[in-house]
């Protein structure tokens, strides 16, 4: 059987994306297949395209897509935990932009019933990262103060919406003012448009942590506003990978940098993060019992069909999105 799919046709810009029909995959054991109703576009995917990030081993090397959301509608041998016709959502390595994709089960989140297909495609790679970036790697705690560059990017909103939920001070920097009044609105505590340079002589305090998504070009100017045993999370180059840095800063302020990427993550640490995250934070998603709105809403751009990919590309690429892109399919 036959499936359609996002197709990379060499690397380049959007010309090179291409629909074809391919194989429809088959489920192994503990493994479910996903009929795909709406996908996130994020910047792995724009690199991928140029030739610069290829797809992990065991991930389809030509069709993008790292999240996903949809209906089980097979189950592999021994795959238990989910029924055929269940909304799910959740990461992968590659493999999304499809009619179709097969996932590990354990590795699923289910989409709580207030959310769209399109709403639920919009939170597994910017709430997971940020989550994952906020509390294991930055290890904020209640009272800390974090600075988040790119604050009206997909994981810029999902981290500014968790560090209010875990009781944490957010400072956020955009070059576009309009986006930072969105995100305040959001919870934001305060705000510093870059647009006219650098954001550290208006820091005023520093924090405990900051989550980069900008890369070696503001590499120093991230380690002068950590306080003593700050962390620096670096999860993106979006501004370029080389950067100096003064090593005597790391050593007299005993400071940590960590990295951090999801998509070449081993499945047992895919599965972890999203029993975790279905427990402690995708409740949060849901409309309480009392009629009061949800406390984490998934941040949209645009939802474009799947055929308008290479639409969706040129319009990330400007940089002008708030929040996320989502491709459905019709």
């Amino acid at each position: 059987m036959q499936m359609r799919a996002v197709w990379y046709n060499g690397a380049g810009g959007p010309e090179v994306i291409e629909f074809r029909d391919v194989t429809l995959p088959e489920p192994g054991p503990q493994e479910i297949r996903v009929r795909v109703h709406a996908a996130g576009l994020n910047r792995a995917d724009l690199l991928q395209r140029m030739g610069r990030y290829p797809a992990p081993p065991g991930w389809p090397s030509q069709v993008p897509g790292l999240e996903y959301a949809g209906t089980v509608e097979l189950r592999g041998p021994g795959a238990a935990r989910w029924q055929t016709g269940d909304r799910v959502m959740g990461l992968v390595g590659g493999g999304a932009h499809a009619d179709a994709v097969v996932v590990r089960e354990d590795e699923v989140i289910p989409i709580p019933r207030s959310l769209s297909y399109a709403e639920a495609a919009a939170i597994p790679e910017a709430f997971l990262t940020a989550w994952d970036a906020l509390v294991h790697r930055a290890r904020v705690s209640t009272g800390d103060r974090v600075l988040i560059h790119a604050a009206g990017s997909g994981v810029g909103t999902a981290a500014v919406q968790l560090a209010r939920f875990l009781g944490v001070r957010s400072v956020g920097t955009s070059r576009t003012a309009a986006k930072l009044n969105r995100v305040m609105e959001m919870g934001l505590d305060e705000a510093i448009d870059t647009s006219t340079g650098s954001f550290l002589p208006r820091l005023g305090e520093k924090v405990h942590a900051l989550i980069d998504c900008l890369g070696g070009p503001v590499l120093m100017e991230n380690l002068n506003a950590l306080l003593p045993r700050g962390r620096l999370v670096l999860i993106g180059h979006l501004l370029g990978w080389h950067g100096e840095i003064d090593l005597g800063v790391v050593l007299r302020q005993r400071l940590e940098i960590i990295g951090t990427v999801m998509r070449s993550r081993a499945p047992v640490e895919r599965a972890t993060l999203a029993r975790e995250f279905t427990q402690e934070v995708l409740p949060a998603f849901a409309i309480s019992a009392g009629g009061e709105g949800p406390r984490l809403r998934p941040v949209i751009d645009a939802v474009l069909p799947m055929t308008k990919l290479a639409r969706a590309h040129e319009l990330m690429e400007k940089n002008d999105t708030f929040g996320k892109v989502i491709l459905t399919w019709n």
